[in-house]
């Protein structure tokens, strides 16, 4: 599963696809983990949501220090929807009900059919934002803070399209791509509910080109 997607092309899609306040800046076109990204959450207000900057690859809040959280992040950018419940650098997360959404205009895959890697885009057929399930965390140590989040994934051994994707042998996985009309119950549902949300996205709904290499 990469670990690689591409930020929304402008500002007004953050309102326009997820109905919450535009960033006044835009952040860098790609996010790789380590690096700052955006996410929704609930806010304060029960009926609210909010656009919020955090770094791509969570840090548990029992991470001792700034150093140690640079070295998990990279480890804990994605994250097996099976286990988020039982592992622990998550598990707190999941049943603090810390549910996220990260906008995305598409992300990346690497081909590996022809033997070498071959990076893919993937978007949507129709070109709209996709919104993805993830989990948020707030760590704070000695003055230090760091907010963060990891996005979860899927099975996708026997998706149409997404099973092309990975090393050969490997379990296939791909993001946890919400419906457009499940983006408020995702984050409101029950603890016990959430689990329904976490389905592979129609293979018919996504579009796949190789990257052109400049």
């Amino acid at each position: 599963m990469s670990t690689q997607y591409e930020c929304l092309k402008s500002a007004d899609l953050y309102a326009e696809a997820f109905g919450v306040a535009p960033p006044e800046t835009l952040l860098g076109k790609e996010v790789w983990p380590r690096q700052q990204g955006f996410f929704i959450r609930k806010a304060e207000e029960p009926l609210d949501f909010q656009l919020v900057q955090g770094q791509f690859g969570l840090v548990p809040t029992w991470v001792k220090s700034a150093s140690d959280a640079k070295l998990r992040s990279t480890k804990l950018a994605v994250t097996r929807f099976e286990t988020m419940s039982t592992a622990t650098p998550t598990r707190e997360t999941w049943l603090n009900a810390q549910r996220c959404i990260i906008p995305m205009q598409a992300f990346l895959e690497d081909d590996w059919r022809s033997g070498k890697a071959v990076p893919t885009r993937i978007a949507r057929v129709d070109g709209k934002p996709m919104g993805v399930a993830g989990l948020w965390e707030h760590w704070t140590k000695d003055g230090e803070e760091i907010t963060s989040f990891t996005l979860l994934t899927v099975n996708a051994n026997s998706h149409a399209l997404m099973n092309r994707y990975g090393q050969n042998g490997n379990e296939k996985r791909m993001p946890a791509i919400l419906n457009e009309g499940a983006y408020s119950a995702w984050l409101s549902a029950p603890l016990e509910k959430a689990r329904e949300f976490m389905r592979a996205y129609p293979t018919n709904l996504l579009l796949a080109n190789p990257v052109q290499k400049k």
